[in-house]
């Protein structure tokens, strides 16, 4: 990402874990290993949370935290060194990784097209002073691979099953030759020891929103990913293709926010539904569709959009549709703060709001409704695009992704097609309320919201 030279007489190689925070099935921590054993050099690897991101909350900070015992431990393990530095305050030091820099020879850090990696890869190469290296670790297939933006899943499949043989498969180990030495005098004053024990007071000490508290269902780190994982692979592969899209079913793998905070591998999670299906005689194809080609079609959205959470990166058909429908009646019309209180007339609608402040992610098939729902309750495209937005990255473990952004944008009609032509939405495609009862269990999954609200515990999680 730059032209630097790497520094002589450095005492390491540093791996900026800044989005695949995980010691497991990591191409960016494989890279930084054969870099230092070429220096031979020992690695340090850094990771960081900081008070500042967008939305800091106790529910963010808690799932990242979660993640750092584990992480450190099978670093710890291989012989990699490991920093952890907790930004508590605004007002606390924002230096730490170009302290760190100055002792080593090169940085290698995550390639990744949205959030504060796509700010700080803009913005710190040019002040580092020594190389720096972004590896992508997110996609299966290089997400830099594509070099022009997809219109749709049906152009990006072909290209990503041609490249699939190549990149589908176990990232490799390297073995590490010049051991962590460990810190002369002691660690950093900077450095945050997390515990498992002591997550919660870290968070409390923290100058965050606390109103957002952690979610009822998930908490984070490889561990956590991986049971998800397997869970999945045993009970619900075989029943996920006439699962998925029944919420009241849990069918689905539920890894979206250990993929977006890079706690597991879409790697590891591919080649295990691999294995899983030719052991037990299934058919994989429709989960590896969702992981592969349509996540990774919404990688290439965002690397190549403009503004990744802009209308005019819809198509055009879409852009004159709302053009065109801009002055039709809404009714009802609700605003942003009625929206994040579930304070709508749609009992369903309400209750997917719900889920999102209470797990931290919607359930994909009735995101898509509460998505199209907010548009058309909405003054104002512009106004239900920023709505939608707003609420993922402020609740959603799985908000501030490629995923995300794609997937509010198809709302819209990106990576769509048109359809009949209606009020408010043209040809963009509806989804309503008659549908939803027909194609899924709407009682049961009222049910399950209703229970998740008054008791304040998930009856489905796991165990």
């Amino acid at each position: 990402m730059n032209e630097a030279a790497e520094r002589p007489g450095a005492k390491y190689v540093l791996y900026w874990m800044q989005m695949n925070r995980r010691a497991e099935s990591n191409h960016a921590l494989e890279h930084a290993v054969g870099e230092a054993n070429r220096l031979g050099l020992p690695l340090l690897v850094y990771e960081a949370v900081t008070c500042t991101y967008p939305y800091a909350s106790d529910r963010f900070h808690q799932f990242l935290l979660e993640g750092v015992p584990d992480t450190q431990r099978r670093l710890g393990k291989r012989g990699i060194g490991y920093a952890f530095y907790l930004r508590r305050r605004k007002a606390d030091a924002n230096d730490v990784l170009y302290r760190l820099a100055a002792e080593a020879a090169l940085c290698v850090t995550d390639d990744y097209p949205t959030f504060i990696a796509t700010r700080h890869n803009a913005s710190v190469p040019g002040k580092i002073g020594i190389p720096y290296v972004a590896v992508d670790s997110s996609c299966i297939v290089p997400m830099r691979l594509h070099e022009k933006k997809q219109y749709a899943a049906y152009t990006i499949r072909p290209r990503i099953k041609k490249m699939l043989p190549d990149f589908l498969r176990p990232v490799e180990r390297v073995e590490v030759e010049q051991p962590w030495p460990g810190w002369r005098g002691g660690r950093p004053e900077w450095h945050v020891e997390v515990t498992r024990e002591n997550v919660a007071e870290l968070v409390a000490s923290c100058e965050i929103d606390h109103t957002v508290g952690p979610s009822l269902s998930y908490r984070g780190g490889y561990d956590e990913a991986r049971r998800h994982l397997d869970h999945f692979l045993k009970n619900n592969l075989k029943r996920y293709d006439t699962g998925r899209n029944n919420p009241s079913d849990h069918a689905t793998s539920n890894l979206s926010p250990y993929l977006h905070f890079g706690h597991i591998s879409a790697h590891e999670v591919a080649l295990g539904a691999q294995l899983a299906a030719f052991e037990n005689g299934l058919d994989a194809e429709p989960f590896l569709e969702e992981l592969i080609v349509r996540r990774e079609l919404a990688f290439n959205h965002a690397v190549w959009a403009r503004e990744v959470d802009a209308l005019d990166s819809i198509p055009h058909w879409a852009q004159e549709a709302l053009r065109k429908h801009a002055g039709d009646k809404r009714e009802p019309c609700y605003t942003r703060e009625e929206f994040e209180r579930a304070a709508t007339h749609d009992a369903l609608w309400n209750a997917t709001q719900k889920e999102m402040l209470l797990r931290g992610k919607i359930h994909g098939y009735y995101r898509m409704y509460w998505g199209k729902k907010v548009i058309e309750w909405s003054a104002t495209p512009q106004e239900a695009l920023e709505t939608m937005v707003y609420l993922h990255d402020r609740y959603a473990l799985d908000g501030r992704d490629p995923n995300t952004y794609t997937n509010i944008l198809w709302c819209f009609g990106l990576h769509d097609r048109p359809w009949q032509e209606r009020p408010v939405f043209g040809m963009i495609r509806y989804m309503g309320l008659e549908g939803m009862k027909r194609k899924t269990s709407v009682d049961a999954y009222l049910r399950e919201i209703a229970h998740m609200e008054s008791t304040g515990s998930d009856p489905f999680r796991l165990k």
